[in-house]
């Protein structure tokens, strides 16, 4: 089965930035869904139509944008854009939720959103952090590939290695700088199945000038 990935997606810049890292993630065999979190039911039932006529249509927008009308899509209504996206993940059983930074973000740079933040402080899914202006990246190649497990955690590098395979790359023998995808594992001592990350491990992702795929702990992704 491959893995399942749900792009969260309003239409903004940087949510462009995270559909823009879900196709790449399709090219490596995931198959893509995307949300769209509503915060508030309208009172009046025809605002409320309107409302969630909006957010589909936006959906759509984005579906084609990538160039697959059919793509599935989701609009959730929830106070909480983080918890409405977990549990949407939970319920389709899907493997990660791809975001984009934040506003404002320099350019090529990393900073995850709010709701991503919460999601990495023991979040039940991976991870997938686009950088700022990604979507401007044609034709993105990944040839090199870093694999950045604290303890040796053996999911990252089989994670890193599946994706190397299944891109055209290879798994760099360090994680610098010039990699074009970082695979990030969890720190030692978090509960299995959920994310947390290192303070170290937070200060390589802002200094990451490519995609990121955040794993939970002892999870790997088969794509």
């Amino acid at each position: 089965m491959s893995t399942k990935v749900i792009v969260s997606y309003d239409g903004t810049g940087s949510d462009r930035d995270a559909l823009s890292f879900g196709r790449l993630l399709s090219g490596a065999g995931a198959s893509l869904e995307l949300a769209y979190v509503r915060h508030a039911h309208e009172s009046e039932s025809s605002r409320e139509q309107l409302a969630e006529s909006e957010a589909r249509a936006l959906l759509a927008a984005g579906a084609q944008e990538i160039g697959d009308a059919g793509l599935p899509t989701h609009v959730v209504l929830s106070g909480s854009t983080p918890a409405g996206l977990r549990d949407l993940a939970v319920d389709l059983e899907a493997d990660m939720i791809v975001f984009g930074s934040e506003y404002r973000t320099a350019r090529g740079h990393i900073d995850p959103q709010p709701s991503a933040r919460r999601l990495l402080d023991g979040g039940p899914i991976a991870l997938g952090l686009a950088p700022s202006g990604f979507h401007d990246a044609n034709g993105y190649a990944v040839r090199a590939i870093g694999a950045i497990g604290e303890d040796g955690d053996p999911c990252v590098l089989e994670t890193a290695e599946v994706l190397a395979a299944r891109l055209g790359g290879e798994v760099a023998p360090r994680a610098t700088k010039d990699v074009d995808l970082l695979v990030v594992g969890s720190k030692p001592g978090a509960v299995t199945g959920r994310v947390t990350i290192s303070a170290a491990a937070e200060y390589l992702i802002e200094l990451a000038r490519c995609p990121v795929v955040v794993l939970p702990r002892g999870v790997a992704l088969e794509f």
